[in-house]
C-alpha cells in the first residue's frame, strides 16, 4: 500500500478518511486468536466480579506524575 501526499489533507479530511477505511473492515474478518480471546473474557469476568481495580483519571495522572520525578 502506497498512500502519497497525505500532507495535503487537514486534519478533519484525515478523520473522514480513517473513517471510511475504518467502516470497510468487517468485524467478522478481524482475526483473534484464541489466546487473546480467553484472556480478555478472563479481564471482563474479572471487571465484572469486581476483581479489578478501577482508578479516576486524577489517580492516573497523579500516579504517573509520582513515577515521572
Amino acid at each position: 500500500m502506497d498512500i502519497k501526499n497525505l500532507a495535503k489533507y487537514n486534519n478533519a479530511e484525515k478523520i473522514i478518511l480513517v473513517e471510511q477505511l475504518w467502516d470497510t473492515i468487517s468485524k467478522n474478518e478481524i482475526e483473534i486468536s484464541e489466546d487473546v480471546k480467553a484472556e480478555l473474557d478472563t479481564r471482563l469476568q474479572n471487571l465484572q466480579n469486581k476483581q479489578t481495580p478501577l482508578y479516576t483519571w486524577d489517580e492516573v495522572k497523579n500516579y504517573l506524575t509520582k513515577i515521572r520525578k
